[in-house]
């Protein structure tokens, strides 16, 4: 692989300012980066409390937090924190203001520009308008540029992608296994581990938003198959009161011999903690969120229940996958790796919308129809 551009920087920032699945999807770009500059000095400027996902990884030697609505007064102290101390930036988000932090950091910036769907309405052709007038100032202070493709590009190759530009032969980019690089996990508390027995199977029924949530009963189902099975079921949730409810309501659904195999850990974990959980279960079943990415980057078999979201786009990676993509846009079942993706039916079957509706407490059709049979038979060859 022969070098493109001569640069040879000595300080390096990474700029993922949004969730901790975000972050979690830099760290393959960042493992190639360090290839590349093996003695340059990597930094990471993130959102405060979404940066678990890096604890542990040597690749990085300082992290930054910011509030996600600064004050101006932390606008200010980040900007003389920042000023042009960096060589090269990376802004792996198309925001505005991911890209004002780039040009205030650093001399060079490559970053990401924002894409659109296929098949635009008139209100998405307005927006795509609006959108490319703004990209026009981010090319301008960018040395290099990937423009998002949410249908058939991967979150991880967009990523890894940025690099192009320091290779004449980019093909190589994606010739070697590519991995996503987890938390180092932390001690579970002593109350948790205690309940836990083996084997036991952890599930994440919450997602950010409710159209990506499959249904109740279906989570019913799936938990009493599985302590039938004679494994344990380990809940997880993040501390947000809908998915501490959701849980709460899937506990009510269970029966008393049941519901004594089931451990709730919904609110209890940390994300390196989580990470701990996850490495050391039979198997992982959740929803479109970032743990069901965690769960990936920890090897441990993933199922992954996907409605609305394109698998091509953002379907947890398969550790070890050489390639620029791993899946199929639609596909009932598709096995890759560690991890098995299921969507339901129909062909609006990915539709990148928020739900049949289009926002965020949206019923979705394809999850509503994604029965637990497909769930129990793809546990069956995962186990």
């Amino acid at each position: 692989m022969s070098l493109f551009s001569n640069l040879k920087p000595k300080k390096v920032l990474f700029i993922a300012t949004r969730q901790i699945g975000d972050v979690l999807v830099t760290t393959p770009l960042i493992s190639k980066a360090r290839e590349l500059w093996p003695d340059a000095e990597f930094h990471f400027l993130g959102y405060r409390g979404k940066l678990e996902m890096l604890k542990g990884n040597t690749d990085i030697t300082q992290i930054i937090e910011t509030s996600d609505r600064p004050s101006f007064t932390e606008y200010l102290a980040l900007f003389f924190r920042l000023f042009q101390r960096y060589d090269l930036a990376f802004v792996t988000q198309p925001s505005d203001r991911a890209y004002a932090y780039g040009l205030v950091a650093a001399r060079t910036r490559v970053g990401i520009l924002g894409g659109h769907p296929q098949g635009l309405t008139e209100q998405d052709k307005l927006k795509k308008n609006k959108s490319d007038k703004q990209n026009l100032w981010k090319k301008a202070i960018s040395l290099h540029t990937v423009q998002v493709d949410y249908f058939d590009q991967h979150v991880i190759t967009e990523k890894i992608r940025l690099l192009e530009i320091f290779f004449q032969h980019t093909a190589s980019l994606f010739s070697k296994p590519i991995s996503v690089s987890p938390p180092a996990g932390e001690a579970i508390s002593v109350s948790i581990a205690n309940q836990l027995r083996s084997p036991y199977i952890v599930m994440h029924p919450g997602p950010l938003t409710a159209y990506k949530r499959w249904p109740l009963a279906y989570w019913q189902t799936l938990i009493t198959w599985a302590v039938q099975q004679g494994w344990q079921v380990v809940l997880s949730a993040s501390p947000a009161k809908q998915d501490l409810q959701l849980n709460r309501d899937i506990l009510s659904l269970l029966d008393a011999e049941t519901r004594q195999k089931v451990v709730d850990t919904a609110g209890q974990l940390s994300i390196p903690q989580a990470s701990s959980l996850i490495r050391g279960a039979i198997a992982y079943v959740g929803v479109d969120t970032s743990i069901t990415h965690l769960a990936a980057a920890c090897n441990t078999p993933t199922i992954a229940l996907f409605g609305p979201t394109p698998p091509t786009n953002f379907g947890p990676w398969p550790n070890g996958f050489i390639g620029e993509q791993p899946y199929q846009l639609r596909a009932r079942t598709q096995m890759v790796g560690n991890v098995t993706i299921l969507q339901g039916p129909g062909t609006c079957v990915p539709c990148r919308k928020a739900g049949c509706d289009d926002h965020v407490n949206s019923k979705s059709e394809c999850l509503d129809q994604l029965e637990p049979n497909q769930v129990i038979e793809a546990l069956k060859n995962a186990t």
